[in-house]
């Protein structure tokens, strides 16, 4: 590789030629960086290939996020885990690979840190060294600094593919059937209120969206989230809400449940909460109690009942009433539970759906209605299985008001 005395040299002279304070196009900075290189390198031999390589990484340190560039342009790449300045690892088709790339400097991961959260408005240092961000194409990125993380700044950045994987894609990747498929769209038009749990990684979010894309395109959809993710097509009549921070002295901080409460003064026909996590959990059962069906959100979990639990926990931090009453409310609220899960082959599939179907001894009772069973792994260690067919949708009152009971019943029986 090249002299890293040339490679100092050239970077010292393009930021020596910028000028900061004037707006220059990515053709300028290209401009810029090829000249310098030319001068520099006149009468030293580089190989073609290095110069290209040398002219990119000058071109990301300057107009992009340095060496995580090359990765978050990375189809393939769907997460990004930077461990301090030395050492970084991708996940590349459901497998983790250490990459053997290191930053040059503290300063410089520092540098692409701050500029990550500038650019959607947010803030991190050792005061508030925890943060959750977004990159302008909506990738998702937690950043942990010191003193937290004891070896050095700490990001993750989930990627979200640039072509929408929409359900027919889900289909076509096998996390659903087309059948099962069919009938999901049947209880979304229906408003049936669905909650998607799943672990880390398990495809929560890219489920939400394809699930979404059910919704008639004339309602008025108000989607709320920590960090804006969700990318809804085709709708029109949508208002996007995305909490806020506190800011130095602590003040002006707008929390998931203060957006679900003011959402319920826009005339919405849906609401769609990206994640609940904690005592939002109660504003959002509360709107999905009171007249706004046909509500979406997701949740961490391990299995459907372990959703139920979690939701039980969270409504009782901000809240103390009987647990009896906590339950009564999720029955209420919530029609149908999908959990998604992530194989060990890297694959995300739809492995329970359930009906919420009221309380039994002071339980929330959940009938099941799929579930998935693993029949083998085909060649190249890919994990086979199906969508059992289990029991019958008890609740059709919303299928029969919508005028869509029959279809799903004739849906039912081809699955």
């Amino acid at each position: 590789m090249q002299d890293i005395g040339i490679k100092d040299r050239i970077r010292n002279r393009v930021m020596d030629d910028i000028d900061i304070g004037a707006s220059l196009r990515d053709e300028d900075i290209s401009s810029i960086i090829d000249r310098c290189l030319m001068e520099e390198t006149k009468d030293t031999y580089i190989p073609l290939k290095e110069k290209i390589q040398l002219r990119r990484e000058m071109f990301n340190q300057i107009r992009r996020l340095d060496i995580l560039t090359e990765y978050l342009e990375n189809d393939d790449v769907s997460e990004v885990m930077i461990n301090g300045m030395n050492t970084i690892y991708i996940e590349r088709h459901g497998h983790l690979i250490k990459t053997g790339k290191v930053f040059e400097s503290d300063s410089k991961l520092n540098t692409v840190i701050q500029q990550i959260v500038a650019g959607c408005n947010r803030r991190v240092n050792e005061a508030e060294p925890i943060v959750d961000a977004r990159l302008p194409d909506g990738a998702r990125v937690n950043i942990v600094m010191p003193p937290v993380s004891m070896d050095g700044p700490i990001v993750t950045i989930r990627k979200f593919p640039k072509r929408t994987i929409d359900m027919k894609r889900l289909i076509e990747l096998g996390s659903l059937s087309e059948e099962v498929a069919y009938l999901l769209e049947q209880l979304v038009k229906a408003k049936y209120n669905i909650f998607i749990s799943g672990g880390t990684g398990s495809g929560k979010t890219t489920f939400l969206n394809a699930l979404s894309d059910f919704i008639p395109k004339t309602e008025r959809i108000i989607t709320i989230e920590d960090s804006a993710e969700l990318r809804l097509n085709g709708v029109d009549n949508l208002v996007r809400l995305e909490a806020r921070n506190a800011n130095v002295e602590g003040k002006n901080e707008i929390t998931i449940r203060d957006l679900i409460k003011t959402s319920l003064r826009m005339r919405p026909d849906r609401i769609i909460v990206g994640e609940v996590r904690d005592a939002a959990a109660i504003d959002m059962l509360t709107a999905m109690n009171t007249g706004h069906d046909g509500s979406l959100s997701t949740g961490h979990a391990n299995s459907a009942v372990d959703m139920i639990a979690r939701l039980e926990t969270m409504v009782l931090t901000g809240m103390d009433i009987p647990m009896a009453a906590v339950r009564s409310q999720i029955a209420s609220a919530i029609d149908i539970m999908i959990h998604l899960g992530r194989m060990r082959d890297g694959s995300r599939r739809v492995i329970n759906i359930s009906e919420v179907s009221g309380m039994e001894e002071n339980e929330v009772k959940l009938n099941t209605l799929f579930e998935f069973v693993e029949t083998g792994s085909e060649f190249g260690g890919r994990v086979s299985g199906v969508l059992n067919k289990v029991n019958q949708l008890e609740n059709t009152n919303k299928l029969i008001s919508a005028g869509l009971f029959n279809v799903y019943q004739s849906a039912w029986g081809k699955v």
